[in-house]
């Protein structure tokens, strides 16, 4: 039985990370059923600095048919493990945030509860001694690896860095060859449908209208649908996140920058990435504009570049929030136009793809949409908000109170949801996850840890166990994965047949 009501027309508004990741993956769900047209201007640039991810977009670009050897080769992508987090808890200190697994449970104690008691007996080493990516990512080694042979173990979590620009590119490429037709050129007007208040067309400014039953707003910053011609309303979250400005330069590649791991170094006023890529370094300076200057910030980005500049520093604005709906009448905001949180987590790209997977769960008809855009806005305003309150953790879990940008972090208040968080993991040692939120119990134990929360209490299940016994378990389980990670290939070795 054909759905009478379904639509017929997708209009994607923007190209980009976030349009072309639209286009591939509906385009190829839909396969040739749905007619998808996307519009973008060579004349529009885009930001284009957003070159870490998180291991989802593996799920994204299976689902999109992307092959991996060729998505390594075309985007220039090399692989990520983790992300080193430096002079965030204090200045010197050092940790990683890994992807995968840390530690395992031990019957029904859970690994943290395990670990304190460990740390309080004085027979635990790092936590990273209980990672395997962890451990991988310190060594520089890498090898796609499922499982821990002859354990229960599984094996190496990882995601990617890559070239944004020549992603898009990439996945251009597929999406024409399944149908998607891109039109070049300028919308001049939003035309919107005098009875329903939505989006009617797009005249272009060669006079060319377009029309269609659905509209994905990919236009960046300017949120050309949902700011400048739906009016929809926006959140600002500068009150816990202050930084609002960044300053970007890629650099030369060297022999020292091939790590399997993105860099996060805090500064004065904010906090710089290192994003190593095939054929250069990726870099940025985010700050708050309220206590460093752009001539400063920009000094400081070039003082900390491990090559040489390639490009002049790009200079970027931003107003970290999200907007109050991200699906209105019959559109939808995704990437820039639907919200900004910093990169710190490398969540950026994943906002759009968790954003499009949402978006097909619920797929518009061209009936009644108002229940699926109320569940739609429920779902994505959490993915936000959950994202946020965990960027805010690394601002406020600091002893750092050497310049008055750190003091403010330290000492501002925080969401409701975050304090409780931390509150339980002080006190006990308990950590939850809220319905099926992005980060997991591990990723906040890493973070709380490395940035000094030392729990009060652990769970007394764990004093089963005695010194002896937990201090032979952790040793035991640290040499598997330390075994392991020395059999693998190393990082530069595996690097030289992603340009194959």
């Amino acid at each position: 039985m054909m759905n009478e009501q379904a639509i017929e027309k997708l209009v994607i508004v923007g190209g980009g990370t976030a349009g072309w990741m639209s286009a591939a993956l509906i385009s190829r769900l839909f396969a040739g059923t749905l007619n998808i047209e996307l519009i973008e201007s060579n004349a529009i640039g885009t930001v284009g600095v957003g070159e870490a991810t998180i291991p989802p977009i593996q799920v994204f670009n299976d689902l999109a048919g992307v092959d991996e050897q060729e998505f390594l080769r075309d985007t220039k992508a090399t692989i990520k493990l983790a992300i080193e987090f430096q002079n965030w808890g204090a200045i010197g200190d050092r940790y990683l945030h890994g992807f995968g697994f840390v530690g395992r449970n031990v019957g029904a104690i859970s690994f943290q509860h395990a670990y304190l008691k460990a740390l309080a007996d004085g027979v635990a080493g790092p936590l990273s001694d209980y990672s395997l990516n962890n451990l991988a990512a310190a060594a520089g080694r890498f090898n796609r690896l499922a499982r821990i042979e002859d354990t229960p173990l599984p094996g190496i979590t990882y995601a990617y860095h890559f070239d944004a620009g020549l992603y898009a590119r990439f996945l251009r490429t597929q999406s024409e060859a399944r149908g998607v037709k891109r039109r070049e050129g300028r919308i001049q007007e939003v035309l919107l449908d005098p009875d329903s208040g939505g989006v009617a067309g797009l005249k272009m400014e060669d006079a060319v209208e377009v029309s269609g039953d659905f509209f994905i707003d990919c236009s960046g910053f300017n949120s050309l649908l949902f700011n400048q011609s739906l009016g929809v309303e926006y959140d600002d979250w500068s009150e816990w996140l202050l930084c609002n400005r960044a300053i970007a330069v890629p650099s030369s590649s060297e022999p020292r920058s091939l790590r399997p791991y993105t860099q996060s170094i805090a500064h004065q006023a904010g906090w710089q990435w290192r994003i190593p890529l095939q054929h250069r370094t990726g870099n940025g300076h985010v700050y708050c504009d309220r206590f460093i200057s752009e001539d400063e910030a920009t000094q400081v980005l070039l003082d900390n570049l491990e090559g040489e500049p390639l490009k002049d520093p790009l200079s970027l604005r931003f107003t970290p929030g999200c907007r109050k709906k991200l699906w209105h009448r019959n559109c939808v905001a995704l990437g820039l136009s639907s919200g900004f949180i910093e990169p710190l987590e490398s969540t950026s790209i994943h906002l759009i793809q968790i954003g499009i997977t949402n978006l097909l769960k619920v797929f518009p008809t061209k009936g009644d949409n108002a229940a699926k855009a109320r569940e739609y806005n429920r779902r994505m305003r959490f993915e936000y908000e959950a994202i946020r309150d965990f960027i805010i953790l690394h601002y406020h879990q600091t002893s750092r109170e050497d310049t008055p940008f750190w003091k403010h972090v330290k000492n501002m208040d925080i969401p409701k949801n975050l304090q409780d968080k931390m509150a339980s993991f002080s006190e006990s040692g308990h950590l939850y996850r809220i319905d099926d939120e992005l980060f997991t119990e591990v990723g906040w134990l890493q973070v709380m840890l490395g940035q000094g929360i030392r729990p009060k209490q652990y769970n007394a299940l764990a004093d089963t166990l005695s010194s002896a016994q937990l201090g032979e378990y952790l040793q035991n389980l640290h040499t598997i994965l330390k075994t392991t990670v020395d059999r693998l290939q190393p990082y530069p070795e595996f690097l030289k047949t992603c340009s194959k």
